[in-house]
């Protein structure tokens, strides 16, 4: 696999980074040697400051430390994703001294940079490429919806959150991650440029596609994972949520890919969307579950993000959940998701009966 550095300059500890913490957890796609961040957290461990779990991947405070320590990597992954995809502070200057030094740029968000005209020749100078992954596909590329992911037949799990930045990806990965150990032949789909970054295979950028072609994109990717694959269970990952007023997403999951359960990411102690007090109170996690039976799905697991919790409150508020709702609250970061095993198993095998 190519190397590549992480650049989220100064933005590792926050939600932003979001992309780079993805990476730091794991990807088939790149192999993951820096991260470029600051001086507040240069010298540490990029997966103690992500979670407490050494990765062995140091974290840098410039481009150039890195390339001093650990050589030139193949790419620069820009490692935030921003309100509006934008890219922040002087991310830019760092890109610009990067291409100079003959490293290819990888960039997950909406501001592309071969959109750049100096930027491209920039590129052409020196010999190296830049990847807007978020492009929008050409409308040769796109698929509309027919109904084919009707026929797919088996269960197809929609991993939702009440929020932006709950874990919906990582919970996703996991619970794929966990099945496969566990003997079951399981897979996800990515919708967002983080997935494609670790490495997916099936999926689509849900918002770099236009809107028309979305339900179709959805259910192409479904039905082409199960067709090639053979998967036993489908992972689909979330976006937003399906009250965040600046990009409702979540139903297309349920109605358009036919997502029947659904774990749902919350985090008991964020009380605005997105941190956005004027944005208004995200709902209780009663209303939400509420809000899916009725699109026709069903709630089978909460994923408890600890945000702001302490680690006694954590398990606190994991068992009043539990008691109150009657069904599983995993700790994914904490416990993992095998709990979830048993149900999936039984999922599958009222499937392959019906």
């Amino acid at each position: 696999m190519d190397t590549a550095f992480v650049l989220t300059n100064g933005l590792l500890r926050f939600p932003d980074a979001k992309t780079a913490h993805g990476l730091i957890r794991g990807t088939e796609r790149y192999t993951i040697t820096a991260v470029i961040d600051g001086i507040d957290t240069a010298g540490e461990d990029a997966g103690i400051i992500l979670d407490g779990k050494k990765r062995n991947i140091p974290v840098f405070a410039s481009l150039q430390d890195a390339i001093h320590h650990l050589g030139l990597p193949h790419n620069l992954i820009i490692g935030v994703a921003t309100v509006g995809g934008r890219l922040p502070g002087n991310m830019l200057d760092i890109v610009i001294e990067a291409i100079r030094s003959g490293i290819s740029i990888v960039n997950g968000l909406h501001e592309y940079l071969t959109d750049k005209p100096d930027i491209v020749a920039l590129a052409a100078t020196h010999k190296v490429q830049l990847t807007d992954i978020r492009k929008p596909k050409s409308r040769e590329q796109l698929h509309f919806w027919n109904g084919d992911v009707f026929k797919v037949g088996i269960p197809i799990i929609a991993v939702l959150g009440m929020d932006c930045a709950m874990g919906k990806r990582t919970t996703a990965r996991m619970l794929k991650q966990a099945c496969i150990a566990d003997g079951i032949q399981a897979e996800m789909i990515y919708t967002g440029q983080t997935g494609w970054l670790q490495g997916g295979k099936y999926g689509f950028i849900f918002d770099s596609t236009l809107n028309d072609f979305v339900s179709g994109e959805l259910e192409h990717a479904i039905v082409s994972c199960r067709k090639e694959t053979g998967a036993e269970i489908l992972f689909l990952e979330g976006q937003s949520s399906l009250r965040n007023p600046s990009g409702p997403c979540g139903i297309e999951l349920l109605i358009s890919g036919h997502a029947k359960h659904v774990v749902l990411a919350f985090a008991p102690k964020r009380k605005y969307f997105d941190l956005e007090p004027h944005w208004g109170e995200i709902p209780s996690v009663e209303s939400e579950i509420k809000l899916i039976e009725l699109l026709g799905s069903k709630v089978i697991a909460l994923v408890l993000n600890g945000e702001d919790c302490t680690e006694a409150e954590i398990y606190h508020l994991r068992q009043s959940y539990e008691q109150k709702l009657g069904i599983p609250v995993l700790l994914t970061l904490q416990e993992g998701v095998h709990r979830m095993l048993p149900i999936f198993r039984q999922l599958i095998k009222e499937k392959t009966t019906q």
